[in-house]
């Protein structure tokens, strides 16, 4: 029977002591030291006294008795060091009980309170040891040091998160105070939040930051990021989720400086400078890899394909060639340039500017005049670009020069030979968004069938299928692209050509990178590389590696197996930065449509789904999906208007509804 004696239990956290006034069986009847009564289940009991009390004295004696013995085991508690005790016998792999460690503290002749005071001074001081079942067990060096790290991290993010939380209450009322020395710490935080939500790595921590702070939305971790200025208010956060670097160290720089005074080599070069050599591109392009010629020899005409000789500037294995490894391709977004190669080199001493002696390796080809390919060779060269013309200018002017003329007349014939041995066009127009300093946003459909565009595709296409043969008939191992035919070709109906397009793209296979040249079926060739944009893609990068290397030395840089190791490295770069640019032109559209609530758009119905519709905003060049209403029955293909409710860009949700007519 217990009852009268002193039993001690762990409730919330701290030791209880009381007196056991009646033991009933399957409950215990204790007095607490604050006069109360309750019961507990006996398995709860930890330490029972071998002494009683007369259980039937007065209340008073009773409270005082008890009292007076728990400030005894408090004061033995206070004599007890738990690290001196933990370091007698830390080594041992066994646990011990509480009678044999207070007698390590007090001596061979203990009591009930030495015993107590031992249980309550290891108890509280959780660090040396751990209790289990109804032994303690000395925790190991490595435990303890760990338990030490854990408990600085936790007493430091206590003192984040008073000093943070205080700090954004002031933000949020828009008061402007000096940020706390855990200020970065707070920040990265705040991201993690806006970034990745519930799955942050430490979301609760961060929760409890906000809810301290007065927030109790997560998602208003983003607004205090734009409130602190640490993001813009269109952030582009798939850089950050995909940890996308968007700029150049100290290092990378100091070198692109020293590359960028390296005088150009012209041995082995054929000087190309008399050529009448020009660009085509877009008019905010500062990265000029591609330039053409044309002349007529006689019964021939000799087109010059001339590209930027990044290779010979760029070694492999250099700082900058590493790096543009780990980038894979150059990013252009709305607003935003993250280049492959730092600025000073691929906007100035490799870019192909006018007036400048630039090294390329040139593709000479020959037609006669009826658009038959004659012959073609690839040389290093060295040409200086005589003008530099857009698009728009391009389109203008080309009826009224006889070079441009001729050249779109050969790149119109080249398309149709294309479509003539199974190539499949299936170009839409681009979309080219433009935000004003006011933020305001306009959107302009650039088409891709213009003379202009037409020509500098088609003879890009030409020097990469030349290039293409070229290595495959001289042994170069690169980096080929086919593609197996569709498995069905399609053709264009009433639906119209979008909806063929659509159509279609659903039937083409895969694009396959691999060392093995093999037809793509799609361009309607039997071989193709990428070689054309060196500046701006790594693969376009190594294959002008090979072929330099070749044309020059005779040699090759890498072997097959390099290749496939190098492909297997940078394609997840690569398909990084191809979202993150889908993302974002998604994200503008989105915007400018939040800019027009109200207004109606035209859309043509791709598929059809039980409760909605995904459909194609034709002059946005955006997919969505609209709700199926009772008794509507579009057929896909079919032409709607739908009307803009809500567009929120930052969690991509657009609310559109079917307009009537």
């Amino acid at each position: 029977m217990n009852q009268g004696k002193i039993i001690e239990y762990i409730d919330q956290g701290r030791v209880v002591c009381t007196l056991c006034l009646q033991d009933k069986g399957n409950s215990l009847h204790l007095l607490t030291l604050q006069n109360r009564e309750v019961n507990l289940p006996p398995k709860r009991a930890l330490l029972i006294s071998g002494s009683s009390i007369d259980s039937l004295s007065p209340r008073e004696a009773l409270l005082s008795r008890l009292k007076q013995t728990d400030e005894l085991r408090n004061r033995l508690k206070e004599n007890i060091q738990v690290k001196e005790l933990w370091e007698l016998i830390r080594d041992e792999k066994e646990s011990f009980d509480y009678r044999y460690l207070a007698q390590l503290c007090f001596g061979e002749m203990v009591a009930d309170e030495h015993i107590s005071a031992l249980f309550r001074a290891l108890f509280e001081d959780s660090l040396y040891f751990k209790m289990k079942e109804g032994r303690f067990l000395p925790n190991s060096i490595e435990r303890v040091d760990q338990i030490v790290r854990q408990r600085e991290e936790e007493t430091k993010k206590e003192e984040y998160l008073s000093q943070g939380s205080s700090w954004l209450k002031e933000v949020l009322q828009n008061r402007m105070v000096q940020p706390p020395p855990s200020k970065g710490p707070i920040i990265d935080l705040l991201v993690e939040l806006a970034l990745d939500g519930k799955e942050a790595p430490n979301f609760k921590y961060g929760k409890e930051l906000l809810l301290r702070a007065g927030v109790s939305d997560i998602q208003k971790a983003r607004d205090l990021l734009i409130t602190l200025g640490v993001w813009e208010e269109d952030e582009p956060v798939d850089l950050l989720r995909l940890d996308i670097r968007t700029t150049f160290n100290e290092e990378q720089l100091n070198e692109a400086d020293r590359l960028s005074s390296v005088q150009i080599g012209t041995a082995g070069r054929m000087d190309l400078r008399d050529l009448d050599v020009f660009t085509i591109d877009g008019p905010l392009t500062r990265d000029f890899d591609d330039a053409l010629s044309i002349q007529m020899e006689g019964e021939y005409v000799q087109v010059g394909i001339h590209i930027a000789d990044v290779a010979s500037v760029i070694k492999p294995g250099s700082i900058l060639d590493n790096e543009a490894s780990q980038r894979g391709s150059s990013l252009y977004l709305p607003r935003r340039q993250i280049p492959m190669i730092p600025i000073n080199l691929s906007q100035d001493t490799l870019s192909l500017k006018k007036g400048c002696d630039r090294p390329t390796i040139s593709l000479l080809a020959r037609y006669d005049k009826t658009g038959n390919l004659i012959d073609y060779r690839f040389v290093p060269g060295l040409i200086r670009v005589n003008r530099q013309l857009t698009y728009d200018q391009v389109n203008e002017i080309y009826m009224k020069e006889s070079q441009l003329e001729q050249i779109y007349l050969l790149s119109q014939q080249m398309h149709q030979k294309r479509i003539a041995q199974g190539a499949l066009i299936l170009s839409l127009p681009e979309i080219s968004i433009h935000v004003d300093a006011d933020s305001s946003i306009s959107l302009e459909m650039v088409s891709q069938q213009t003379p202009s565009r037409m020509i500098v595709a088609e003879f890009m296409i030409l020097y990469n299928w030349s290039a293409a043969r070229f290595c495959a008939d001289n042994h170069i191992p690169i980096l080929y692209r086919s593609q197996e035919k569709p498995s069905e070709r399609l053709s264009i109906d009433e639906a119209g050509y979008i909806y063929f397009v659509f159509k279609q793209r659903r039937k083409l296979n895969p694009l396959i990178i691999d060392t093995e040249p093999r037809s793509h079926t799609g361009l309607g060739l039997d071989a193709y590389t990428n070689v054309s944009s060196p500046i701006r893609r790594y693969f376009d990068l190594i294959v002008q590696r090979q072929m330099g290397s070749f044309l020059i030395n005779g040699s090759v840089v890498y072997n097959r197996e390099d290749l496939e190791n190098m492909r297997v490295s940078v394609e997840p770069a690569i398909k990084d930065r191809e979202m993150v640019k889908r993302s974002r032109i998604r994200y503008w559209i989105q915007k400018y449509l939040g800019q027009h609530i109200g207004e109606t758009f035209s859309a043509m119905i791709l598929d059809t789904m039980k409760s909605r519709y995904r459909i194609f905003l034709t002059d946005l060049l955006l997919i969505a999906d609209i709700k199926r209403e009772d008794g509507q029955d579009f057929s896909p293909g079919e032409h709607i208007m739908v009307k803009v409710k809500k567009s929120d860009p930052w969690n991509d949700h657009l609310h559109l509804e079917h307009v009537h007519r």
